[in-house]
């Protein structure tokens, strides 16, 4: 079975449904209090795994509750966590939201342990990467991470897809070493300037990239579809219509379908489409990693 990699964050989702936001220095009784395994990286290899993937997982944990809980849910899930670095003295990560009547939601992010995954711990973690056809990564994970993993598979001849969210800025240094990158609109604009509303703006958008040395772009553009251009082909894979309950970690689940299929060799029109069905399942449950589909739910 071939190996996926994933580099990234783990949190701890708090969430608390309350009627309005309170105002500055103001206390009010809210509703429901939902707690949920989060973070973009962990969401990214839960989702793999679930679909199939041979997953390890690279990370920082605190030693606190929160980290052991995530580190049991995570082997449960059947994920290889010889990668994780559980550092004393050190929160895990969490998010703190807040979701009102209308469905909008006010979010901080305390990322702690997630910010002390280095360069060092990477080099220690290098015979998982060493058996990874897909290394796969995101923007919870700091920038010199990104770097070394860039270098890392350069010089190993080894695919890095980055899913460059949350959006910021990438050095040409790391974007010329990407087999794939897989931004949304937002994502597009900053690493580009251009603004994506069609596929002629989407393809202009690719073209930005192909010249700062990426090898293929995946715009996903939410119910529009995911446009996909290299060197050979570009076209516009259509998504299923679906009601729509929680739209969190649709995203990640996109993303670790779409690794699982690249490391199984399939086609990009068949990548696609399948983290396409994953993602729409995704929304119609509640939660980031317990939205995420398994293999069976999209046969």
């Amino acid at each position: 079975m071939p190996g996926i990699v994933v580099v990234g964050s783990s949190n701890t989702d708090m969430v608390v449904k309350t009627p309005r936001f309170p105002e500055p220095g103001e206390t009010i009784l809210g509703g429901d209090f939902f707690m949920f395994p989060g973070g973009k990286g962990a969401n990214q290899a839960v989702a793999a795994a679930r679909l199939g993937g041979k997953l390890s997982f690279i990370c920082c944990i605190g030693d606190d509750i929160f980290g052991q809980n995530a580190i049991e849910g995570y082997k449960k899930e059947g994920i290889n966590m010889d990668g994780a670095l559980i550092v004393n003295g050190e929160p895990s990560g969490v998010a703190l939201i807040t979701v009102n009547a209308e469905g909008e939601n006010e979010i901080v992010v305390a990322s702690g342990a997630n910010n002390l995954l280095s360069k060092k711990h990477l080099e220690g973690s290098s015979q998982l990467l060493q058996k990874a056809d897909i290394i796969l990564t995101q923007l919870e994970t700091p920038i010199p991470v990104i770097g070394y993993l860039a270098d890392y598979c350069r010089e190993n001849s080894q695919k890095l897809i980055i899913n460059p969210a949350p959006a910021q800025e990438l050095s040409d240094h790391i974007l010329k070493e990407l087999f794939l990158i897989t931004p949304n609109e937002t994502e597009t604009r900053i690493l580009t300037g251009i603004e994506v509303i069609d596929e002629s703006s989407a393809s202009r958008a690719c073209e930005a990239l192909f010249l700062k040395g990426v090898k293929n772009v995946l715009i996903t553009m939410g119910s529009r579809g995911a446009f996909f251009m290299n060197s050979e082909v570009h076209f516009t894979a259509k998504v299923q219509k679906v009601d729509a309950i929680d739209t969190t970690a649709a995203g990640d689940v996109f993303n670790g379908a779409l690794a699982v299929c690249l490391a199984q060799n399939m086609t990009w029109n068949e990548s696609i489409e399948f983290a396409n069905k994953a993602a729409a399942l995704s929304v119609t449950k509640m939660g980031a990693q317990t939205s995420a589909p398994y293999l069976n739910e999209i046969n």
